[in-house]
Order: C-alpha cells, then structure tokens, then sequence
C-alpha cells in the first residue's frame, strides 16, 4: 500500500461535544504515525487539533504546525512540535500548509476548518492541484456540504464532475483507503499559478 508522506489535516480548535470527534482525532493520529505519515496542521495545542498532534507524536510519529503570529495566543501555539512554523497571516499560513502537504483530510470543526476545506476543494476544482481530498464524516456531521454540492449543481452553479473534487468517507479507515487508492501522481502545481 502506497500512502502520502504527508498529510494536512484540517479539524477545530475546540474539542466539541461529542467525545466520538476526538476519537477520531486521535484515531487518525496513531494511524498516520504507524504509516510513516508526517501530519500537517495548524499549530494550535487545544481542541481536535492538539489531540490529534499529541496522538501521532504519542505513536512516534512527526508534527509540522503551522499558525500565524496571532493566533498563537488564541490557539496556543504547540511548541513540542516537531516544527512549528510562525505565518504573518491566515492566507500564508493556508498556503504554506498546501505546499507542505501531498494531501488533505478534514475533521470536525466550525468556520476556520469549513473555510480551510472549501479553499483546498477551489483549488482543486481550478486544477491549481491534483491531491486527495478526504473528508471524515462522522455521524453526518458533513452531510451538509454534499448536500450543498448538490445543491450547487442542481442550480447551475456547478458542474457534475465537482462532486468528484473530494471523498467523504464515515471513519478513518476508509480515509486510509482513499487515500492508499489515490496515491501516486497527486501533483502540486500551485506555486506556479498564484
């Protein structure tokens, strides 16, 4: 099985209340660590994301965050990483994420993690990259933007073939196996068209 050597996860930085997302957090993090996975995120220490950071480096795997300047009080910039990264901006730091990354995977979490997804799921469509987008629905959390997507092309505003932009799968095994599945030739692309 083929797997990315890196992966940007995007999830909250609030813990939520159902216990079941921060299983899964941690679930994703021990799994990315006992493949080899090198975990991209945002560098915060609290909610989703610092379980999930915990999880891989408790497994013995290795930690990239990356938070800009002002966010490092707000989301407790995690300086046990293995490196942290300080932006001057939330644009930099989506970016520097996006290089960073051969491929994504979102969790749980509100606006910033929505914002996050949408962004890489726009690049994609540009085919400003070819990388996996895997979305981790848990107990339908993301129910909602398939629908959206639907919606979407149901209006006009999308084509059929944007459904296919990004995967939603239930747990994180069937993250692994898109992910196993869709592995070589990812590509970036990127950074000769911004």
């Amino acid at each position: 099985m083929s797997f990315p050597s890196s992966i940007a996860v995007f999830c909250g930085s609030k813990q939520g209340k159902d216990p079941v997302q921060m299983e899964v957090a941690r679930t994703l993090g021990r799994g990315m660590a006992e493949r080899g996975i090198r975990l991209i995120y945002g560098g915060g220490r609290v909610g989703l994301m610092g379980a999930l950071a915990d999880s891989v480096q408790e497994s013995g795997g290795k930690v990239t965050g990356v938070i800009p300047e002002f966010l490092m009080k707000r989301e407790v910039g995690n300086a046990a990483v293995d490196t942290l990264e300080v932006t001057d901006s939330m644009h930099s730091r989506k970016r520097r994420m996006f290089e960073l990354a051969d491929a994504f995977v979102t969790l749980a979490g509100g606006l910033g993690t929505l914002d996050e997804t949408i962004e890489i799921i726009t690049w994609k469509q540009l085919q400003l990259h070819a990388k996996p987008i895997v979305i981790i629905n848990v107990d339908g959390y993301w129910d909602f933007l398939r629908s959206a997507t639907a919606d979407f092309m149901n209006a006009g505003f999308a084509y059929a073939s944007d459904a296919d932009l990004f995967d939603m799968v239930p747990d994180v095994a069937g993250a692994f196996k898109v992910l196993s599945d869709t592995m070589p030739g990812t590509g970036g692309g990127l950074e000769d068209r911004f």
